[in-house]
């Protein structure tokens, strides 16, 4: 008997799980860090980050019907490139979904601090932060899986709120159209592109889309498929959002509104003045922010665990709990990497640093998507290359500080990765 999964999801349950993945900081963080940026272009940089989110999830989608194995571009790298090619797409994941994590950590404290009118003491939203990661962990390191149910709630109870939010600021400010108009008219071509930057983490869900190929009927056509609708309705999610809190609030008020507590939308719903969406804002979030820092729990350990067994990271990170079943040295090494970028306390460092790290990981899958041989190949070569073009040219448009910090751990991760290969070189030799 196979030991394989039921191929049972169809194209609506691929679409809300990759919703339910992409739905969660980015909406209710990273829109107002990216507005902070590009004033009204926000609106531009939205569209501009979905379209290369979409080049790159072809290419992860055709290198899963590939090669379906768990680890993604880690393992891609590794198969097509080399060692040195899956080790850094590996240590950026970790780098970049760590720093998403923490983003999340901040994002979620801080509606908790503006819902309850707590203090904005950086020191109380730290540890707070602290506070809730560290439950977080606890939980993970137990074995808890999230059900797919669990995963239609939260995303019902978010779109809910979103939608609600949106439907005020229609009733209360009108159509949106006067941010769209400056859109075109007062930014920067470099501020939409830094934005653009920081927009695409916001999309980077639709990687669980890709990595479902054994769970889906037809994954050749239900894989792009879903991701193509997950990435439209998030476009048309995040366009709604923002044009909404641009009318409402203006864009350098609601760019400001990372600064304190990190509640965006709460501020926006307390602009709007209707009380029962503070609430529904306040309960979206969290309960959002919560689901994805969870699965970047699970899904940080296990890459951790799946490099610890290459002996890429020390092997004492790949021992499963016997009673649990879970990596738990894995998940609380993690969860310690996430507390260190949590102790910033800024989520415009955390976010800005996912960015550049996401990208470098990504324009690593396209290319690796390039060496795919020509009868595993779904989609022309344009596709792969346009997203290596897009990743490479975003990165380098973020703060000159965080790329340049970005470039010196890939440099420290590539010397650790030598010196493990020539120590395990000399054990075996």
């Amino acid at each position: 008997m196979k030991n394989e999964l039921k191929r049972e999801l169809k194209t609506p349950g691929a679409v809300l799980m990759g919703l339910g993945s992409i739905i969660g900081t980015g909406i209710f963080v990273s829109v107002a860090i990216a507005t902070q940026v590009a004033g009204n272009g926000i609106v531009i940089a939205i569209v501009l980050a979905a379209i290369l989110a979409v080049f790159n999830g072809l290419s992860s989608a055709q290198l899963a019907a590939a090669h379906p194995v768990s680890g993604g571009t880690y393992e891609y790298g590794y198969r097509f490139l080399g060692p040195g090619f899956g080790f850094t797409a590996g240590w950026m994941f970790l780098i970049a979904k760590s720093a998403s994590a923490a983003t999340a950590v901040l994002g979620c404290a801080g509606y908790l601090f503006y819902a309850f009118d707590g203090g904005t003491e950086n020191w109380l939203l730290v540890g707070s932060g602290l506070v809730l990661l560290a439950l977080v962990t606890l939980l993970v390191s137990g074995g808890i899986r999230q059900s797919n149910i669990a995963n239609k709630v939260i995303v019902s109870v978010t779109l809910v709120g979103l939608a609600a939010l949106v439907v005020a600021g229609l009733f209360k400010s009108g159509v949106p159209a006067r941010p769209i108009a400056d859109a075109f008219t007062d930014t920067e071509g470099s501020s939409i592109l830094y934005a653009s930057a920081l927009m695409f983490v916001a999309y980077t869900g639709y990687g669980r889309i890709a990595t479902l190929g054994e769970e889906v009927s037809s994954p050749h056509k239900t894989i792009p498929r879903a991701i193509i609708l997950a990435m439209t309705l998030i476009v048309i999610l995040y366009l709604a959002v923002s044009l909404t809190a641009l009318q409402v609030m203006g864009a350098d008020a609601f760019g400001q509104t990372v600064e304190g507590e990190a509640a965006p939308l709460m501020m926006v719903a307390e602009v709007l003045s209707v009380p029962v969406i503070g609430p529904v804002i306040t309960i979206a979030a969290i309960t959002a922010m919560l689901g994805v820092l969870l699965n970047l729990i699970l899904g940080l350990s296990r890459v951790m665990l799946g490099m610890a067994r290459r002996r890429d990271l020390p092997h004492a990170l790949s021992r499963i709990h016997p009673d649990s079943k879970s990596p738990v040295a894995a998940v609380w090494i993690t969860g310690a990497v996430i507390g260190l970028l949590v102790l910033s306390g800024d989520v415009v460092f955390t976010w800005s640093f996912s960015a550049f790290t996401v990208l470098i990981y990504y324009a690593i899958t396209n290319l690796s998507a390039l060496y795919l041989p020509t009868e595993q190949r779904l989609y022309p070569r344009w596709i792969p290359v346009s997203g290596l073009f897009g990743c490479l040219f975003l990165a380098f448009w973020i703060d000159p500080g965080i790329w340049i910090s970005g470039l010196l751990l890939i440099g420290i991760g590539l010397i650790w990765h030598t010196i493990a290969r020539r120590v395990r070189e000399a054990g075996t030799g």
